[in-house]
C-alpha cells in the first residue's frame, strides 16, 4: 500500500513541478488531457465554519495549518502523509524546500502561511498553485489529502467581491475528476440541507458515489438532539456511510490540549454515549484515515493502470524538461 501511495504522490509532486495542476491552474499543457487530472485523490471540501482544518489536524495528530477569521487557506495544500517506523521522530518536508526538515511544526504553520503570502500577495486572494506538504510519522496511515480553501458565501474586508466565485470554481475543478474522492466536511450543528459541501458534490456526483460524509461539532449539537439519522444515512443518503468526529473546541485550541487527549476524548464520546454507542467502531478521525488510506489505495491500483496509457507522455515530459531535480521526482 506504502509503495502503490508513493507512487501517486511522486507523480503528483512531478506535475505540479511542470506546472500541471488540473485546470483551476493556467497549465501550459491545458489544450492536452493532464496527468494531474488522471491521478486518484482525497479532496477535502467544507464551509469556512465547518471544522474542516480541524479534521485534517485530527488525521495528522499535529497543530500545523495556518488559524484565524475569514479565509485562511488561500492556494491548494497537498498533503502526504507517511507512516514510518515506530520510535521516529514526526518530520515534515515541503516540495518546494526539498533539503529542508522541520520537526518543529510552528514552522511548518508559518512557512504555509509565508508560501501562501508569496504567491498570493497580503490582499487574501487566491492561487492555484499547489503547496506540497509531506509528513512522515508513525502515528499516522498511508495517505494522500489535497486541502481547498473554505467555500464562503460573502467577500470579507480587502478581498476581492469575485473570490466567492473564485473558491466554488478551484473547488468544483477537483471535485469534477472521476478518480477524484470528496471529503464533505459538515457540522452537525448546522441544517444539512444548507451544507456547502453537501450541496456541492452532490452536483458534481448525484449519487453519492465518491462522497464520503463527515459530520464534525456532534458535541456541540443542542441538549436533546442528536444526527442518527445522518450518520445512519437514513436524513441524506450516501454510497458510503457517514463518519462522525469530534474535534478539539477552540477552547481546546487556546488552552494547547494535545492531540492524544483530543484523540482520547473523541473515543471516550462516541463509546459512552447512549445516542451514538452503538456507531462507534465507525467513528472517529483514527477510522477515518483508516478507511480512506484503504479506499485511495484501491483507486490508485486501478487508476495507474489507465495512467499507464500516458507513460508516453511523461517520457516526451522527461526529455523536454531534464532539469534534474524533475528527473529525480519522477
Amino acid at each position: 500500500m506504502e509503495s502503490l501511495i508513493g507512487l501517486v504522490n511522486r507523480l503528483q509532486n512531478a506535475c505540479t513541478l511542470l506546472g500541471d495542476y488540473g485546470s483551476a491552474g493556467d497549465s501550459v499543457f491545458s489544450s492536452v488531457p493532464t496527468l494531474w487530472e488522471s491521478l486518484p485523490s482525497v479532496v477535502v471540501v467544507g464551509g469556512q465554519s465547518s471544522g474542516k482544518s480541524s479534521v485534517l489536524e485530527s488525521i495528522v495528530g499535529r497543530d500545523f495549518l495556518p488559524r484565524g477569521s475569514g479565509i485562511v487557506t488561500r492556494r491548494p495544500l497537498v498533503l502526504q502523509l507517511h507512516k514510518t517506523e515506530p520510535r521516529v521522530e514526526d518530520y515534515a518536508e515541503f516540495l518546494h524546500l526539498p533539503k529542508q526538515r522541520f520537526t518543529d511544526f510552528s514552522m511548518v504553520r508559518k512557512e504555509i502561511q509565508d508560501e501562501t503570502d508569496k504567491m498570493t500577495g497580503t490582499n487574501r486572494r487566491i492561487s492555484p498553485v499547489p503547496i506540497h506538504l509531506t509528513i512522515y510519522s508513525p502515528n499516522v496511515v498511508n495517505l494522500t489529502l489535497i486541502d481547498l480553501p473554505g467555500l464562503t458565501k460573502v467577500a470579507i474586508e480587502g478581498q476581492p467581491e469575485a473570490i466567492v466565485r473564485d473558491i466554488e470554481s478551484m473547488v468544483r475543478s477537483y471535485i469534477l475528476k472521476p478518480n477524484c474522492i470528496i471529503l464533505a466536511i459538515t457540522p452537525a450543528n448546522q441544517d444539512i440541507a444548507t451544507s456547502d459541501a453537501i450541496k456541492l458534490s452532490k452536483e458534481v456526483d448525484p449519487l453519492g458515489e465518491r462522497t464520503f460524509g463527515v459530520l464534525t461539532k456532534l458535541d456541540l449539537m443542542d441538549k436533546g438532539t442528536n444526527a442518527v439519522d445522518i450518520l445512519e444515512g437514513r436524513a441524506y443518503q450516501l454510497r458510503h456511510p457517514w463518519v462522525g468526529i469530534v474535534n478539539r473546541s477552540q477552547a481546546d485550541i487556546n488552552n494547547k490540549v494535545d492531540m492524544v487527549a483530543a484523540r482520547q476524548r473523541e473515543h471516550e464520546f462516541f463509546a459512552t454515549s447512549l445516542d451514538y454507542s452503538h456507531l462507534a467502531g465507525r467513528m472517529g478521525s483514527e477510522y477515518l484515515a483508516k478507511l480512506l488510506s484503504k479506499v485511495l489505495f484501491f483507486l490508485s491500483l486501478g487508476c495507474l493502470m489507465k495512467c499507464s496509457l500516458l507513460f508516453p507522455k511523461i517520457f516526451q515530459f522527461r526529455v523536454q524538461f531534464s532539469f534534474g531535480r524533475i528527473l529525480h521526482v519522477i
